[in-house]
């Protein structure tokens, strides 16, 4: 599976020069955890997430203190550029889901922006993996038929889900029932491919 079959686009972003709480307020109401933060020409600068604006929005509050000394001082920040992270993990667009999720693993980041050349053309969060994960068997067989049907080779094909792993039957030849098997695995949410038993050797 492809990184753009399952990216998110278009993509939410938000002006570098963009103050804190308009951020905020984007994050929240598209019910998203990260955006790109790019400048005035559209260019990728930077990510800025949750935590990220969560920084010095929240001022102390005296009674938590034992010392009056303690109490921190300095503004908070008032712009995104001043709290985005500018180094940005990013991936392809033709990249395979499997080194992205590798890339969100070993980084601990929890959205990768996609591109297209330097081209800004999506983003996938650990949002987006789960719900590829989470979908029901129907809708996988749903989908996985609709991939069989579309290739000529494979369109006799017929397929049974049960726990995200696809039977394929029908009356290909063996070479037929191994394309069958490689387009059911580009069907996201497909965790396996079988095949009754004397079809694939």
């Amino acid at each position: 599976m492809l990184v753009r079959e399952i990216m998110t686009t278009p993509v939410v972003t938000v002006r570098r020069t963009a103050t804190i709480k308009q951020a905020v307020r984007l994050l929240y109401e598209q019910d998203i955890t990260a955006a790109p933060v790019v400048d005035t020409a559209g260019r990728m600068v930077g990510i800025v997430s949750e935590m990220d604006l969560l920084r010095g929005e929240f001022g102390a509050n005296p009674r938590a203190f034992l010392r009056p000394e303690a109490l921190p001082t300095g503004g908070p920040p008032a712009l995104v550029e001043e709290v985005m992270t500018p180094r940005v993990a990013t991936v392809g667009d033709g990249a395979d889901t499997l080194d992205l999720v590798e890339l969100m693993i070993t980084t601990g980041v929890k959205s990768v922006p996609v591109l297209r050349d330097d081209e800004l053309v999506g983003i996938v969060s650990r949002r987006d993996l789960m719900g590829l994960l989470a979908q029901g068997d129907e809708r996988i067989r749903e989908d996985v038929l609709a991939a069989l049907r579309d290739c000529a080779d494979t369109a006799s094909f017929g397929a049974a889900v049960r726990d995200g792993v696809v039977e394929l039957y029908g009356s290909g030849d063996e070479r037929s029932a191994r394309i069958a098997g490689l387009v059911a695995r580009t069907v996201p949410g497909v965790a396996d491919v079988v095949f009754p038993e004397g079809l694939v050797s």
